[in-house]
């Protein structure tokens, strides 16, 4: 009998311009750090939405241990640890601020499920204290911030996965090593399809704060505002103090795809159109946004779409990736289904349906201290992210944006510049040095 190899890839970006190479999932979790019996200890910070699937994920995992939930609002935090009891049969610890966490020497890794304005400070932190991190998407609010968490992650010498399922896909991959090979020709454009029904919040002014949430703590680096129900606990998406949009929510997996599927990285120029067409609500982001993105060097072009209600589908995707080539087109529909057609009379080509686990991957990658295992290394996190945030500030602007890959700055033009971060706020500051 053969020995079985486990497969591995190197990280796959030297700069910020760089590009995927095709991914695999380890078949096995190394113990080469771990003892064979030591379990891997995780705390899950921010558990009201995603942050059950985070639990869930690596619950499911061999030696592997969800020992610590963590949330802003204590009414939440105890819902989800009574529901953590019943189902699991054990106690978990509990805590509200998130630097306790990082101070507990028994936790060996944090899954951040926060909304997306303390994604990058929350993993700088947890690089800072030693812990290796799993985040979801997106990896940053802000490019400024994806560049200093990548930095974290590098100068702690920490393991750092994006929380971008689709990477872990079997069935994806298949795809990408596709269109490296040739399956439909010279792919000269990608289309992100983002289209989720996305109903009216209306707007509920403002009131106190409700009892039990820690909203200085729930605000962390983003700028204070007189609390609202719109913003907690989910529809803090629309907000530009906290999240971006659904192309920065959603459309995170589509960025990261049309990124790697075309092996680019950052654009040279930007444009967006969009705006609210169907609800006079207190939402601040578009309900439409399409964005076009330029790579002139490469002859190249990532084109994105998101729309928020009754629409038609493209070639039956209403969430998923369109990849156009020379000699046909492959389409990925969520996260681990792919089809192709070749040629002008658009034969079916190879296609496929695996999914992955990419809690799995993670585990894997923190148990041999090895991040070129990693399917969704910290480097994509900032790229997928940054290429949302680069469609949202052509959007603010309202014109086309030239931008310059190597210094991820806007080229001469301070106003749009002024988007790539934003101002401190004490003690919840992202530092320059980190």
């Amino acid at each position: 009998m053969k020995e079985k190899k486990k497969v591995s890839r190197r990280s796959f970006i030297q700069k910020s311009a760089g590009a995927a190479a095709l991914l695999t999932i380890p078949t096995i979790i190394p113990a080469n750090v771990f003892g064979a019996n030591d379990k891997v200890r995780v705390a899950v910070i921010g558990v009201n939405g995603r942050g059950g699937s985070h639990i869930q994920g690596f619950s499911a995992l061999p030696d592997v241990e969800v020992a610590c939930l963590c949330d802003v609002d204590r009414v939440v935090l105890a819902n989800r640890s009574q529901a953590f009891e019943k189902r699991y049969g054990r106690k978990v610890i509990q805590q509200q601020d998130l630097r306790k966490v990082f101070e507990d020497k028994s936790i060996d890794a944090v899954s951040i499920a926060t909304p997306n304005h303390w994604h990058s400070l929350a993993t700088i932190w947890a690089c800072q204290a030693g812990k290796d991190v799993y985040v979801e998407k997106p990896g940053s609010h802000n490019i400024h911030e994806g560049r200093k968490m990548v930095e974290a992650a590098a100068k702690y010498d920490r393991i750092v996965q994006h929380g971008v399922q689709l990477r872990s896909s079997v069935a994806v991959q298949e795809a990408i090593k596709h269109l490296r090979d040739g399956l439909i020709g010279d792919v000269y454009m990608a289309r992100g399809l983002v289209f989720r029904w996305r109903a009216d919040i209306g707007n509920k002014g403002t009131e106190p704060v409700p009892e039990g949430l820690d909203y200085d703590l729930w605000t962390g680096p983003a700028e204070m505002r007189p609390f609202s129900p719109n913003y907690v606990h989910y529809n803090w998406h629309w907000f530009w103090n906290y999240g971006n949009g659904d192309v920065g929510n959603q459309g995170i997996h589509e960025t990261d795809l049309c990124m790697w599927g075309l092996d680019v990285g950052l654009p040279e120029r930007i444009t967006a159109g969009g705006g609210k067409f169907l609800f006079d609500d207190a939402k601040e982001t578009p309900e439409v946004l399409a964005s076009t993105y330029h790579y002139p060097k490469e002859k190249k072009i990532i084109e994105f779409e998101v729309r928020p209600w009754i629409t038609n589908a493209e070639n039956g995707a209403e969430v998923g990736n369109i990849f156009y080539g020379s000699n046909g087109y492959l389409v990925v529909y969520n996260y681990d289904r792919y089809e192709s057609f070749l040629g002008r009379k658009k034969e079916p080509g190879p296609a496929n349906r695996a999914g992955g686990d990419h809690y799995l991957n993670f585990i894997s990658a923190v148990r041999t201290h090895d991040k070129s295992i990693l399917n969704a290394p910290v480097e994509t996190a900032h790229l997928a992210s940054g290429l949302a945030h680069l469609g949202n500030i052509a959007y603010r602007t309202g014109r086309t944006l030239n931008f310059d890959p190597k210094t991820e700055k806007f080229i001469n033009d301070d106003e749009a510049n002024k988007y790539l971060t934003r101002p401190p706020r004490p003690p919840f500051v992202v530092p320059e040095k980190v």
